[in-house]
């Protein structure tokens, strides 16, 4: 299989997982047969990792804001820098509100993503992005926590790749799941859909 291939097959899987985990959330929200809703899913919750400035973060830093997470990693080819590339566009378009709001790339390739490996990759986007990473164990705990797929995919030249879900988790000011976050917008109306929760 082509390395193009392989790429092709990696984002529709990432893209499918997603959609399913949509679809999934969408369902234990809406009432779809008239029975009540038990509860939906935690999606979130309390972590401690590092920051790309090697300093401890936790939950609790973000709390008293909302918040986005995407998880990835800095070798992806384009979801990851696409998705980045967009967040950066919508914090460029908060102006003065973007102090209001933090956005967290979570890496799912800790055995590359070290602090300064983050710190370096992040210098291309905007500067409010905070990359976050850890051992291994913790990093799964937070993708466990936020309903999140990945898996270490060998490349045919000895090389890996990571095939991850990639969802932008909106997080409201007490750290509550909100909703997927849509990237596939203008950032004008992102960013005016951010505001609300301030």
């Amino acid at each position: 299989m082509s390395s193009r291939s392989t790429r092709l097959l990696l984002m529709l899987s990432a893209f499918v997982a997603g959609l399913i985990l949509c679809f999934s959330v969408v369902l234990l929200v809406t009432d779809r047969a008239g029975a009540p809703i038990i509860a939906a899913p935690a999606i979130g919750g309390p972590f401690k990792l590092t920051d790309q400035n090697g300093k401890t973060i936790t939950d609790q830093d973000l709390k008293g804001h909302p918040f986005l997470v995407f998880f990835g990693f800095t070798h992806c080819p384009d979801v990851c820098p696409t998705a980045l590339a967009d967040i950066s566009d919508i914090f460029d378009k908060l102006g003065g509100d973007a102090d209001k709001v933090n956005a967290l790339f979570i890496t799912v390739d800790p055995e590359r993503d070290t602090p300064q490996a983050l710190k370096d990759y992040l210098s291309s986007f905007n500067a409010r992005l905070i990359g976050v990473g850890g051992d291994a164990d913790a990093l799964a705990a937070v993708a466990k926590a936020y309903r999140v797929y990945y898996k270490k995919v060998p490349l045919k030249d000895g090389d890996y790749t990571m095939d991850h879900t990639a969802i932008v988790y909106l997080m409201d000011k007490n750290g509550q799941f909100v909703a997927p976050f849509s990237l596939k917008r203008r950032p004008e109306e992102a960013a005016a859909d951010l505001r609300r929760y301030f």
